[in-house]
């Protein structure tokens, strides 16, 4: 485990690490969008989406995909958390750093709680008026989503409001009060997680170190290091670990050679690296304290056990308690799913 990470090395234990991950895509929207929908082309859904299709979720006031980031903006953009073409019920939606987390979730000034109620009354009543003429299910959608907004107005705000976390708790995760950050988003998915909430996504996009790649690795294993441990450790004292897969990785590796260029004003980087990568699971029925797989001395090919992004995508549904091949949706005639033709479960992964 490397010098970075010293909060994660307390929890090898608990962790998986798969050394030999592999993915099709080298650079980043579409190895991004190919990791979290199992295709480099937009327009297929991701695999929250996929999850939450399959299994709902058991939170009422909640949407059951929430989806947090805290450093810069995706490549892939919104269909690393898309529905593609399932309702879009199933569709992640983005909780902001600051302010209301969703936009217009507060009333105008002006408009109290029951005019807002007889309002979506009698949007409701036509909506369904609607449905009953045309079946078309993204009526039903927005009749969901107009009500999922009215619950959250007050479940949203609880959501957010850490005040009543313990100060041990704060300090496990690295947390400061009003602060957004990486940590902030942990301790904001394990609250999401505790009220039912049922695929949680953090996004931290700023580990592109074509240039002073130690300097930068250091830098941003900082910023999530102790808050990635701190939620192992939270769930696990919960008790809400052996029901929570934890994932943690990127859309590819680096190089394992120097990446300089003068002209692009690169140096001392690496590149992306698509044919071999590390990532680590934990909670869920993953098997704990293993490695799966291996590369050559310079890290650049896999020698021993590769992991395609298929296989992982097909591990992670086995966790969940899926058939890959039989977790589908009829679109345009015929059967899509996840690991698209492909996939093989990870056996020694499983606990």
């Amino acid at each position: 485990m490397s010098e970075a990470l010293p909060y994660t090395s307390q929890v090898v234990d608990e962790i998986a690490v798969v050394r030999s991950a592999q993915t099709d895509a080298i650079n980043h929207a579409p190895a991004q969008i190919f990791m979290n929908t199992g295709s480099v082309q937009y327009g297929r859904p991701s695999m929250g989406a996929w999850v939450t299709y399959g299994l709902g979720s058991e939170s009422q006031d909640l949407p059951a995909f929430v989806v947090m980031s805290s450093a810069g903006g995706l490549s892939g953009g919104s269909s690393n958390f898309g529905c593609g073409f399932l309702p879009t019920i199933y569709q992640g939606v983005t909780f902001r750093k600051s302010g209301d987390p969703i936009l217009s979730l507060s009333n105008p000034r002006g408009v109290t709680p029951e005019m807002q109620r007889k309002s979506l009354d009698t949007l409701k009543a036509l909506n369904e008026h609607h449905l009953e003429l045309t079946g078309d299910p993204e009526i039903a959608t927005r009749i969901n989503s107009f009500e999922m907004a009215y619950r959250m107005q007050t479940s949203a705000p609880e959501l957010m409001d850490i005040s009543k976390e313990s100060k041990e708790t704060l300090d496990l995760y690295g947390v400061t009060p009003g602060k957004a950050s990486f940590a902030m988003n942990c301790l904001l998915a394990r609250r999401l997680i505790e009220r039912g909430v049922r695929f949680v996504q953090l996004f931290h996009e700023a580990w592109d170190h074509h240039s002073e790649v130690a300097k930068g690795v250091r830098s941003q294993c900082r910023n999530t290091d102790q808050a990635a441990a701190a939620l192992i450790k939270d769930l696990k004292q919960r008790g809400l670990l052996e029901d929570t897969i934890i994932i943690w990785g990127g859309e590819f590796g680096r190089t394992p050679m120097v990446e300089s260029n003068p002209d692009a004003n690169r140096s001392l980087g690496r590149d992306h690296h698509n044919k071999a990568f590390s990532m680590w699971l934990a909670g869920g029925g993953v098997k704990p304290g293993v490695t799966h797989g291996e590369t050559d001395e310079f890290g650049f090919n896999v020698v021993k056990d590769p992991a395609h992004v298929h296989d992982l995508h097909a591990t992670i549904l086995r966790l969940l308690g899926f058939d890959h091949t039989k977790l589908t949706y009829r679109f345009q005639g015929r059967d899509f799913r996840l690991t698209d033709v492909h996939g093989d479960v990870i056996e020694q992964l499983l606990a």
